[in-house]
């Protein structure tokens, strides 16, 4: 496994290329509730992305996640970062910089997306995962 340093740096996803991956997602809607030009992405009102801007205008994105691999991801990609504003042990915060691969990046989005359906109505939640399956979006 690659470390932090050794990573690859590749063409870092837009915005929008990761705004319509959130989208495909069953019943996915976006909004912006905290403060324009924030896109919030959600499931039945639960959000699974927040879009940002970090210092130096980069963009970024914070993704639900299991602890336990959230803390295997900070140690592999040094653009994955604890949750800005958020719970630092259940969100990381993953720079748009090219610093994870955009398979990667699908994968960690797919994770928040499924860990945000589990904690929906059980009615919700069988639904949403029913029609989402095993697919998963296509890359950019």
């Amino acid at each position: 496994m690659d470390g932090p340093c050794q990573e690859n740096m590749g063409e870092a996803m837009t915005p929008e290329q990761f705004a319509a991956m959130a989208l495909w997602y069953p019943e996915a809607q976006e909004s912006e509730p905290f403060t324009p030009d924030i896109p919030v992405f959600k499931v039945c009102g639960k959000i699974f992305a927040l879009m940002g801007v970090e210092s130096g205008a980069v963009p970024s994105v914070n993704l639900k996640c299991d602890p336990e691999l959230a803390l295997e991801l900070r140690a592999i990609y040094a653009s994955v970062r604890p949750g800005y504003h958020m719970n630092k042990r259940h969100w990381n915060t993953v720079s748009l910089d090219g610093g994870v691969p955009d398979d990667e990046l699908a994968e960690m989005l797919r994770h928040s997306y499924v860990r945000t359906c589990a904690g929906l109505r059980k009615a919700d939640r069988e639904r949403v995962l029913a029609v989402l399956g095993e697919d998963a979006p296509p890359l950019p």
